[in-house]
């Protein structure tokens, strides 16, 4: 359903339910890692789980996963316990590589800062351009991530999530594409700035949306 924050509390909740109940609390940090900071949603969020799931991010975009937790429950991972887990992509030194030297870049100093600040400077100029064509629209930013929807907000859920105006953001979406810019053909993505997006870069893109959108009026 795109990027919808967690309410204040519901993280909490959930670690706290888990752990009253001997559960394991299960990140799914495929998109958020270190897409919304170094640490993930849940450095940014304050909330440790006891197992994360990780994605193509760790792997420079190659086809790579990767999965991390407690010391007692990676202890029953073979060699050390009896579960015994491989993979086709297990080691593959072409996405391995890729993945340490986008590592190596993201722990550079600032890194982070500036993927917030372009990824802010995108979205203000995104909703300051549908505000001009007055075409309903929300968007949603956590870190470098962000989902605009096509309609009024505030978008909290999925039933506010539905409430948009998919066949618009259709419209929007070949419009766009004729200006030279693909976005996700689905409203319901996550879209994200990276390190190789520059300000000029974002500045022709918010010009492109207007010129769209002022071709679905």
């Amino acid at each position: 359903m795109g990027v919808i924050p967690p309410l204040p509390g519901f993280l909490e909740g959930l670690r706290r339910i888990t752990k009253n109940n001997g559960a394991l609390l299960i990140f799914d940090e495929v998109i958020t890692g270190f897409r919304v900071g170094p640490s993930g949603a849940q450095g940014l969020f304050g909330i440790t789980p006891d197992i994360t799931t990780m994605g193509k991010i760790i792997g420079g975009g190659l086809p790579v996963g990767a999965y991390g937790g407690r010391k007692d429950i990676m202890e029953m991972v073979a060699p050390l316990g009896a579960m015994y887990q491989a993979g086709t992509l297990s080691g593959n030194p072409l996405a391995v590589s890729a993945g340490i030297a986008t590592l190596t870049e993201l722990q550079k100093p600032g890194v982070f800062g500036k993927l917030d600040a372009k990824a802010e400077r995108l979205t203000e100029g995104l909703t300051k351009a549908f505000q001009a064509a007055k075409i309903s629209s929300s968007i949603n930013r956590v870190g470098s991530m962000f989902t605009g929807f096509f309609n009024d907000g505030p978008v909290a859920g999925l039933e506010d999530a539905e409430s948009s105006d998919t066949a618009m953001y259709g419209r929007y979406f070949h419009a766009m594409q004729e200006n030279g810019v693909y976005i996700a053909p689905s409203q319901f993505e996550a879209g994200s700035v990276s390190t190789a997006h520059t300000e000029a870069d974002i500045d022709a893109t918010v010009t492109k949306a207007s010129e769209a959108l002022r071709t679905l009026l």
